[in-house]
């Protein structure tokens, strides 16, 4: 029961919060009444910039959506965002449909241009669009940069970088070398 009240408040908080921002940004944010997001989210649009949401998304407590000027979000349906996830946008990232994504997830489609003169105190950045397939699974505390493009069925291992490209029907795993030395 306890369940169905907690999914009961969230949806009601998600109709709340996506009306408001819809009055903000009417072009730029599409939503359906279906996503359930817990109160605990956070969702920032800049100017000009495109938030879609299909239907059954869901976001636990503390995942952040941001969207920068002129940069589009598009998640598809059926996507789940665990606790603490966080996508930020200054260029487009599109996520597939049914993509499930474990704790801690960052998704970055832009790194800072720290090469250019005053880059860093100028807030300049280099960006390419992220793509993530259909039917994608994200472990906890992946960090997904600029430039990848993950295929539709695949696994991504928990705690793994990646950046490029990853076909459809492949895990992706970091394979660390844990290494024990006595102590003298």
């Amino acid at each position: 029961m306890k369940k169905y009240i907690r999914a009961f408040i969230c949806l009601t908080y998600s109709l709340i919060k996506f009306s408001t921002i819809k009055i903000f940004h009417f072009k730029g944010f599409t939503f359906t009444i279906y996503s359930i997001f817990s109160p605990l989210t956070q969702i920032d649009l800049g100017k000009n910039s495109q938030l879609k949401l299909s239907k059954i998304v869901k976001a636990r407590s503390g995942v952040k959506l941001k969207v920068r000027d002129g940069a589009k979000l598009d998640i598809g349906q059926g996507t789940s965002f665990n606790h603490g996830c966080m996508v930020v946008s200054h260029d487009e990232i599109k996520i597939g449909e049914n993509v499930q994504f474990g704790p801690n997830v960052l998704i970055y489609d832009h790194d800072h241009d720290f090469r250019t003169q005053n880059g860093l105190k100028n807030l300049k950045y280099l960006s390419s669009p992220v793509s993530i397939g259909n039917n994608v699974w994200v472990g906890a505390n992946v960090v997904i940069l600029r430039g990848t493009v993950i295929g539709d069925n695949c696994v991504i291992g928990a705690g793994t970088v990646i950046k490029g490209n990853f076909e459809n029907d492949t895990i992706v795993t970091n394979h660390r070398e844990v290494k024990c030395k006595k102590i003298n």
